[in-house]
């Protein structure tokens, strides 16, 4: 199409992202932003299957153990809170790439670490940075995909955290057999060289841009795109024919605990916090609790990886339902399915075959429920004020990670069998069941625009 040829008028960044559809753009910022979380979650992870191995080498019992899997998430509670309101004022690719350099850069010390004390210090630190980068991943998705396939990359998006996690099961079985759990931790600063792939290849969000009044920035990420996509966008490309959905008369962190927000951010919170209660808890815990049963290391790790990789798929099919059902719907469907595969996994015994489908089973269900909030997460908020929403939810929702692996290595201290605690995981998600009765229907099918239109009341 020629420049002659495009249509001259005014015209929205959705308008201009939905004109060209799913394109080569679209995957290389499925690759890139991806990529990025999949360290996030790889550094999360790998404390599962080294916490063994660290808690033998500094001599620590089974509620510092416990504890090692909370010291990350101190950092990535803070962290997350943080992202919000800086990713909302200074861009989200830039506040992206520091993080994700800066989280690699503090696991480097955590090679080194001569004991538990120094160790936990620059797992908090590292865990700051760490924090940055899921609620900042969740909007990138939701402003750079067109509306018809947002949920979808959303949710998809999100299994790039369960790679992570596959990709951590992999290298705690092969390499601290192999070597030792320090090794785990120098693949866990490769995001230091990452950071700068991500920033070289990554434009910035045009929907931050155009709000924020950098039309110029705008207009340079739509070429951007059009280029990348091998498709042309049929508008004419200068900013001043960009359309800005209304802002929001007043746009600080706090604005998602008043009037219309406040609802849908407490059930959004409730249902996080009580998702990742189940989800932490289960895979801070999961390797060493087979071990415990009588398991070969190899088929303790193997089990857990199992039930990570059935997540990939939850995270995958989630984002096809809640676009046919919607959000709601789907949100309720996920965590009344995962109270069923909390008791079903709590029951399994005696058979390796058994036990392994209903850990599989439980790994769906559990990463199908909490993926199915994230669009609304993105989707409940204007462009303004968008990551501050994310980051609240994903802060305090997260902080549940802090709390889980030590209750229930308390519970495990105190003799609590596998069962007794399986069951006890399902009530978290019958809170979230609740909690999903109190949220909105969702903005499927709706652009960006549309609903800043509807948030901001204009």
């Amino acid at each position: 199409m020629s420049a002659a040829a495009k249509s001259p008028g005014k015209f929205t960044i959705s308008q201009a992202i939905d004109s060209i559809g799913v394109n080569k753009f679209t995957i290389s910022i499925f690759f890139l932003v991806g990529i990025a979380m999949m360290f996030d979650g790889y550094d999360y992870m790998i404390i599962s299957y080294t916490n063994t191995q660290i808690a033998l080498e500094f001599g620590v019992d089974d509620i510092a153990k416990g504890a090692l899997s909370s010291w990350s998430t101190i950092g990535i509670v803070v962290g997350s809170f943080a992202a919000g309101p800086l990713s909302d004022g200074f861009g989200r690719r830039k506040i992206l790439t520091i993080g994700t350099f800066m989280y690699g850069l503090f696991t480097i010390p955590c090679i080194f670490a001569p004991n538990y004390l120094i160790f936990s210090v620059f797992r908090v630190i590292a865990g700051l940075f760490l924090g940055v980068c899921t609620p900042i991943v969740t909007t990138l998705f939701t402003e750079f995909t067109p509306t018809k396939q947002r949920s979808f990359f959303i949710t998809f998006g999100m299994a790039w955290m369960i790679v992570g996690w596959v990709m951590s099961a992999l290298v705690g079985t092969i390499v601290v057999q192999l070597w030792s759990w320090h090794v785990c931790y120098a693949i866990g600063a490769l995001p230091v060289l990452y950071a700068f792939v991500f920033h070289k290849f990554t434009p910035e969000s045009a929907h931050w841009a155009a709000v924020h009044g950098k039309l110029g920035v705008a207009e340079k990420t739509l070429r951007t795109i059009e280029k990348r996509a091998g498709k042309e966008i049929p508008y004419d490309l200068q900013g001043s024919n960009i359309i800005v959905p209304p802002v929001a008369a007043k746009a600080s962190p706090a604005e998602v605990w008043k009037g219309k927000y406040l609802r849908t951010t407490f059930a959004l919170v409730v249902l996080y916090f009580a998702g990742n209660f189940t989800i932490y808890g289960v895979n801070a815990w999961l390797p060493s609790i087979m071990l415990v049963r009588g398991y070969e290391i190899t088929s303790a790790y193997l089990l857990a990886m199992a039930q990570n990789a059935a997540a990939v798929i939850a995270n995958c099919t989630t984002g096809f339902v809640s676009e046919a059902i919607g959000r709601k719907r789907n949100i309720i469907l996920g965590y009344a399915v995962s109270i069923l595969s909390c008791f079903l996994a709590a029951f399994a015994t005696g058979s390796f075959w058994l036990v392994l489908g209903s850990l599989i089973f439980l790994g769906f269900a559990l990463n199908y429920a909490i993926t199915a909030v994230q669009p609304m997460m993105s989707e409940s908020y204007p462009t303004e004020f968008r990551n501050s929403g994310v980051a609240t939810i994903v802060a305090l929702g997260k902080s549940a990670g802090i709390f889980s692996p030590i209750v229930l290595g308390a519970l495990i201290g105190m003799g609590f069998d596998f069962t007794v605690l399986f069951s006890l995981l399902a009530i978290p998600m019958l809170v979230g069941v609740l909690a999903g009765l109190l949220l909105p229907k969702g903005a499927k099918g709706m652009n960006i625009d549309d609903i800043a239109e509807e948030t901001t009341g204009n």
